[in-house]
């Protein structure tokens, strides 16, 4: 019985030294990896063969039993780098290092040096070169430090107060201006500075209060401070921060949840609760706006506290927390009577505008609870909470407030647009479908610049929305805005091909309707270039391909002057187009081409038998003076070219090409014109021409 209790001792023993064996095999292995990446693959492999509990809890012992300062160090910087907020930077996890809180000052001296770091951490800690961090050899190590909280205790605690030790100390509080030189030998100032409010938020103590207390109680002074507010101030609409001198603790506070700050602060004496900061805002808007809840509650439960206060833009608490969605803060500004629910800001949006605008179903519906709030309320452009939320596409939000019976679905804005106007023109299918669905909604009543919904939705190509409302009876698929321009023009202007294919099977659609300015839907979209509905248009026999406009231009000639070269050549595959005619002042689309420089289009129409390359407009202007006039040396050079082209035929004024290109500085192009001299002696316009050069050159 002795042997055999004696003999289970050695064999526990022998395991314990294999298993320590291994698990150092391991991790050697892992070391030997040149790389990150490939240390981490080897860890992938090991997870996968075996579990790496082992290899973490003893390596975790190694780290502790090097001892003293070590073990202290090297277990402190896996702390830093697995509950830090961000990943740190090579000089912020050294210099945190360096901190004792329990120490008078930060001391320089204590700094490590990163290669020390790693070696305390025994191989658990990497450098990513390229953004020089540091971090944990693998994720599953962080998964085993976080889920055995046994090996650090209270890690936000002691990274809270080393934060607040460090911008309490005298080399952070000597700098005096954010520029300061010094602030370069301070890396770790930015992390203290953004983020111990996010560490003492998860574990206060009474030292990390009184750090805390310590450091807000000489903000004015405190750069880092400074520069931390303008940093959270940022993050709000904009508005200029003159200075600091009225943002208060609390504020401060207030902004970055400090609870237990504000509480201690609220009892102290000359503390403003009401105070404003430089931007016009109390401590309760600040808490409010952010979702704090905890200090909004701290904060309502003082007796002298103005719950309904305003900042300097007329907003107050409750209407930023509608706007930003934060639903408790609104049920606890609501139990006070003196919060108004309706109340307006600057704009004239009140709370459930700013939850509608914003989509905040549960924000809304938190007010709807309440009888006092006016569901059509109307801001300064006309626009209710229900108008915001079409416009916006919020369905959830529309859904709510078309549960109620006093809203007004067809209510329009100030520029007469409905709801189903602008959810039809936002490519909002969802809410077009819910608006429709009401009794006595008129989804054929025009709005701005006498715009139907099923115009809007043609004019942005939202085919989902034109098809849904062309299943009403009621919608009139053809009907004009003030332009004359109806859904299948607007479809067409801006290319929207299958929405002109679907407006094009409904019978009452007239595809070769003429607008205001004597356009057609082909001549719009001619003008921009959209050949695969100008080919749809072209195959209905009603559409004149070659109907002139109230200034005489055609198809054929818009595209030629805005360079659309393909629907050109689309357009002259028509016996019925005439690619020759000219508008009212006589410019032929040939003309145009080379008035705008349209090299590819001049050389197409070059290539036709009808096409006069000497055409005169009203002025007397050719196409090659238009072009020279103009600078476009490859369409004067591809003239220049043609034997049938006049390079010296001036206009009603007496001026030739050559004369216009110098009179507008076009250098390059009157040199053309002189090589052409050269090129072409025998030809009866080279003396003209020459005599021209000459007489330029002498002037």
């Amino acid at each position: 019985m002795i042997g055999g209790h004696g003999a289970l001792p050695k064999i526990s023993a022998d395991r314990y030294i294999c298993r320590f064996r291994l698990v150092s095999l391991n991790l050697d292995a892992i070391l030997q990896e040149t790389t990150i990446h490939r240390r981490r693959e080897r860890i992938r492999v090991m997870s996968g063969e075996s579990g790496l509990e082992d290899t973490y809890g003893i390596t975790l012992d190694r780290i502790k039993a090097q001892g003293g300062h070590k073990s202290n160090l090297g277990t402190t910087a896996l702390m830093w780098i697995c509950h830090s907020e961000r990943q740190l930077k090579v000089e912020e996890l050294c210099q945190a290092l360096a901190v004792e809180i329990e120490s008078t000052d930060y001391n320089d001296n204590e700094v490590p040096s990163i290669e020390t770091v790693l070696s305390y951490c025994q191989g658990f800690v990497v450098v990513d070169k390229e953004g020089s961090t540091v971090q944990l050899i693998h994720h599953t190590l962080r998964e085993y430090l976080v889920n055995h909280r046994s090996l650090f205790q209270y890690p936000h605690m002691i990274i809270a107060e080393t934060c607040l030790k460090y911008l309490n100390s005298q080399q952070v509080m000597a700098l005096s201006d954010a520029r300061d030189r010094s602030i370069q030998h301070l890396p770790f100032l930015e992390y203290s500075a953004l983020y111990w409010g996010a560490h003492i938020k998860n574990q206060l103590t009474d030292v990390g209060e009184e750090h805390a207390l310590k450091l807000l109680s000489c903000y004015e002074r405190h750069i880092p401070i400074r520069a931390l507010l303008e940093y959270m101030l940022d993050r709000d609409p904009p508005r200029s921060i003159v200075g600091f001198c009225k943002f208060t603790r609390l504020h401060f506070a207030s902004i970055f949840r400090l609870v237990e700050i504000a509480r201690a602060l609220t009892i102290m004496d000359g503390v403003d609760i009401n105070g404003v900061d430089e931007t016009g805002v109390t401590p309760l808007i600040r808490a409010a706006m952010n979702g704090h809840e905890e200090v909004v509650k701290l904060l309502l439960g003082r007796e002298d506290i103005n719950p309904d206060r305003p900042g300097d833009d007329s907003r107050a608490p409750i209407s930023w927390a509608a706007a930003n969605g934060h639903g408790a803060v609104v049920e606890l500004l609501l139990e006070r009577k003196e919060v108004d629910p309706n109340k307006v800001d600057f704009v004239g949006l009140t709370p459930i505008s700013w939850a509608a605008a914003n989509g905040h179903g549960a924000v809304v519906k938190v007010l709807l609870g309440r009888k006092e709030v006016d569901l059509n309320s109307v801001d300064f452009v006309g626009l209710t909470p229900i108008l915001w939320a079409a416009r916006n596409g919020h369905e959830a939000v529309v859904a709510l407030l078309l549960g109620r019976e006093d809203i007004n679905p067809d209510r329009p804005d100030s520029s007469s647009r409905l709801p189903v106007s602008w959810a039809a023109e936002s490519r909002h299918e969802a809410v077009v479908k819910l608006l429709l669905g009401q009794k006595g909604l008129n989804p054929y009543r025009s709005g701005h610049l006498d715009q139907t919904p099923i115009l809007l939705a043609a004019a942005n190509g939202h085919k989902a929305v034109v098809n849904l409302l062309l299943e009403r009876e009621d919608v009139n698929p053809d009907r004009p805005d003030n332009r004359g321009q109806t859904p299948i023009s607007w479809a067409a202007e801006n290319g929207h091909k299958a929405v002109v294919k679907l407006l094009l099977g409904r019978e009452e659609v007239n595809p070769d309707r003429l607008d205001n300015y004597g356009r057609t839907p082909i001549s719009w979209a001619a003008r921009n270039g959209y050949e695969t509905v100008v080919k749809l248009l072209l195959a209905r026999e009603e559409v004149n391909p070659d109907r002139p406009d109230k200034s005489g231009q055609t198809p054929i000639s818009i595209a030629a002057k805005h360079g659309q070269d393909s629907v050109v050549r689309l357009l002259l595959g028509r016996k019925d187009v005439n690619p020759d005619r000219p508008h009212c002042r006589g410019l032929k689309p040939i003309s145009l081409a080379a008035m705008y420089g349209h090299e590819a289009v001049v050389n197409l129409l070059l290539g036709l038998g009808n096409v006069n390359p000497n055409s005169r407009d009203r002025w007397g202007r050719t196409p090659i003076l238009l072009a020279a006039k103009n600078g476009h040396k490859r369409v004067v050079k591809l003239l220049l070219g043609r034997k049938d082209v006049n390079p010296d035929r001036p206009d009603s004024k007496g001026r030739t090409p050559i004369s216009w290109a110098a009179k507008n500085g076009h250098n390059a192009v009157v040199q053309l014109f002189r090589g052409w001299q050269d090129t072409n002696p025998s030809s009866p316009h080279t003396r003209a021409v020459l005599r021209e050069g000459t007489r330029i050159s002498q002037s």
